[in-house]
């Protein structure tokens, strides 16, 4: 329990900065309750506001809580969500950060990743951040290569570029814990990427095994992968649960092509995780490192909402803003 409260005091007052007048709330799952019992426990010396909410684990990334969760989340100054399924990319998520709160979401965190992505120097996490933000403010085009065999363009046009330090101190404000990325929802994306890190439900990908995507005006074509395939299709067949049409008793539409939104893409600036491990939500950060998501962007700046948000992570990419190369963080070494 040692290491899961040394973890649980850099999230709560470094990361979160929590002060003794705020209320906070920890949302975790049946899954990993030790690690928001950890959290709670930080929290509730710091507050006598301080609730922790359980509940089964969400289907997939991206799923949306209980309705009980969501407002608990929209009703605090602080949220720290260790969760199995990913809250990030959700309406309730949003909903808490437009009513004010600070939020860090710890999506499919084990304790193991937990204990060593708490052990960042998130400072120099923020610096490298704003150097990424340096070189691709303002660009209209972005192109990504690799030798596995990606090349793929991003149209940028009036999207922002968001950056995830790990200090979340403004009201509003979100961030992944462990941190360490700048990313974009571009407004289109044209061409291939090659997955050769890692991608859920595979995890860290053996030598040689490559997972390839073909995408045209935004949309993911052809996925290589049987089961990552399967997932995308079936989000795409369920329901809007909230639609309108749904709450008027009218039949619901399917999610249908939003499942296979080209989401995101973004760059890892955390310098400290020195090798892949299996973790998207360690591994996306890695430093010198890509990543290229399908489904949900809402979230992030982007106007798709989707009931997936699936990751991929590509070694060893050469990024090209408007045409000039530019300078990736590299990890630290031993």
């Amino acid at each position: 329990m040692t290491a899961l409260r040394a973890a649980a005091e850099t999230a709560v007052r470094q990361c979160l900065n929590l002060e003794g007048e705020e209320s906070c709330a920890v949302v975790t799952d049946d899954e990993r309750e030790p690690i928001g019992e950890a959290i709670y426990e930080v929290a509730s010396e710091i507050t006598d506001d301080a609730v922790i909410v359980r509940y089964p684990p969400g289907e997939t990334h991206g799923s949306e809580p209980p309705e009980p969760v969501a407002a608990a989340m929209a009703a605090a100054d602080v949220v720290l969500a260790p969760t199995t399924k990913s809250l990030s990319h959700t309406r309730a998520r949003t909903e808490a950060n437009e009513a004010g709160a600070r939020v860090a979401t710890l999506p499919g965190i084990t304790e193991d990743v937990f204990t060593t992505g708490l052990a960042a120097d998130y400072e120099s996490i923020a610096a490298h951040c704003e150097a990424v933000r340096e070189q691709v403010a303002g660009a209209d085009e972005i192109r990504v290569t690799t030798d596995a065999g990606t090349d793929i363009t991003f149209g940028v046009a009036d999207r922002e570029w968001l950056s995830d330090t790990g200090i979340v101190h403004e009201p509003g404000e979100m961030s992944n814990l462990p941190a360490g990325e700048v990313f974009i929802s571009p407004e289109t994306a044209d061409g291939t990427f090659v997955v050769d890190g890692t991608m859920r439900p595979h995890g860290l990908l053996a030598d040689g095994h490559r997972l390839t995507f073909e995408v045209e005006d935004g949309l993911v074509t052809h996925i290589s992968d049987d089961e990552i395939r399967e997932t995308v299709e079936n989000a795409a067949e369920e329901s809007e649960a909230r639609s309108a049409s749904e709450r008027s008793g009218e039949a619901a539409e399917t999610v249908g092509d939003a499942a296979y939104n080209l989401a995101e893409l973004g760059i890892g600036t955390n310098v400290a995780v020195t090798e892949l491990v299996g973790s998207v939500l360690l591994d996306e950060k890695a430093g010198g490192t890509v990543h290229i998501a399908i489904g949900d962007n809402a979230g992030i700046g982007g106007e798709t909402e989707a009931p997936i948000h699936l990751d991929g992570i590509l070694r060893e990419p050469t990024v090209f803003a408007d045409g000039d190369p530019i300078e990736l963080p590299t990890p630290e070494s031993d």
